[in-house]
């Protein structure tokens, strides 16, 4: 059984990476003893298809983030649930998602220079396009917290994009349907702002 349904497979390595570069704060799941540990941190994916991030030394999960470890990855793009309204045909109410799922193993990198340098290119990536801060690499800040980060690197060995746009609707429902995630994720971000602050 084929489940999500192949239309809304995307295993295009392309299309995946760049679901991790726009939303690269992932969801990275370890399993010790049947116990799972979740941490949620941002990972870049480098010039050598790796996946680099950091964690705080006193998270229990940094104990498992090395000596190729297991580890689950989950990317979330944009989401939004899709009215019947929307369509020119008749149709259920759906959820439409972009998620990633990768597997991989997790080392970690010992070298505090190595870990430093990490800091400032995740910074560059972060600031990108427009560079308005830069992490200057004698950031007094930066160099006492160097004690109390982990680096780590995952080698990813499964990749699943599991892209649900209504793909198996007519032309225009899919176009409306893409309009609908847009016009959905300001308003709802906006909206929730707004209810808790």
């Amino acid at each position: 059984m084929n489940y999500p349904p192949k239309i809304h497979q995307d295993n295009d390595i392309n299309h995946i990476i760049e679901v991790i570069k726009t939303y690269p704060l992932a969801t990275v799941i370890s399993i010790k003893d049947n116990i799972p540990f979740i941490t949620h941190l941002p990972l870049v994916y480098n010039e050598f298809g790796k996946l680099i991030g950091h964690i705080d030394k006193q998270n229990p999960h940094a104990a498992l983030l090395k000596n190729e470890y297991p580890v689950t990855i989950l990317f979330s793009g944009p989401q939004c649930y899709i009215s019947p309204s929307i369509y020119t045909t008749t149709q259920l109410p759906t959820w439409n998602y972009i998620k990633v799922h990768l597997k991989g193993t997790v080392n970690a990198i010992e070298s505090k220079e190595a870990l430093k340098e990490s800091i400032i290119k995740m910074t560059e990536f972060l600031e990108a396009p427009k560079h308005k801060y830069i992490l200057d690499p004698n950031n007094q800040r930066m160099l006492g917290a160097l004690d109390y980060i982990e680096m780590f690197e995952i080698t990813i060995n499964s990749w699943e994009g599991k892209f649900k746009l209504s793909q198996d609707k007519k032309p225009q429902d899919i176009k409306n349907a893409r309009a609908e995630l847009i016009r959905s994720n300001h308003e709802n971000i906006e909206r929730f702002l707004n209810n808790i602050f």
